[in-house]
């Protein structure tokens, strides 16, 4: 596939890459401790089973979380639509990505659109 040309005027200097870059960083860690802060304390004591982060790609926020062993990951599963409702007051639109731990499944992604409230994810 060919890229379009754009003259060097037309794109953007590297320190404006470079800021952009860190302004997006900031707000990657300021969504993920305001998110913390705001879910339950049974969902925080989950979240600190797992290794979790914010990403911004392409102006959608993923929610991206890889957990450690199986019993987290189906515990983070049942979770699910409480992360969604939680995640709507941070994006219109957005997506959770779970992984499970190596060779206990698929990893998977899920817009927060697509689940509907208080929908059991255990089954999933």
């Amino acid at each position: 596939m060919n890229q379009p040309y754009l003259s060097p005027d037309d794109l953007p200097s590297h320190k404006t890459t470079l800021i952009s870059e860190v302004l997006l960083s900031q707000l990657e860690e300021t969504i993920k401790r305001s998110f913390f802060l705001g879910c339950d304390r049974t969902v925080r004591v989950l979240l600190s089973s797992c290794h979790w982060y914010f990403k911004i790609n392409s102006g959608i926020l993923i929610f991206i979380i890889v957990c450690q062993d199986i019993e987290s990951y189906q515990h983070i599963l049942t979770t699910v639509p409480y992360l969604a409702d939680k995640l709507k007051h941070f994006a219109n639109q957005a997506k959770i990505s779970i992984s499970s731990p190596v060779n206990h499944g698929i990893p998977w992604v899920i817009g927060i659109n697509d689940i509907l409230p208080g929908e059991d994810s255990s089954i999933i």
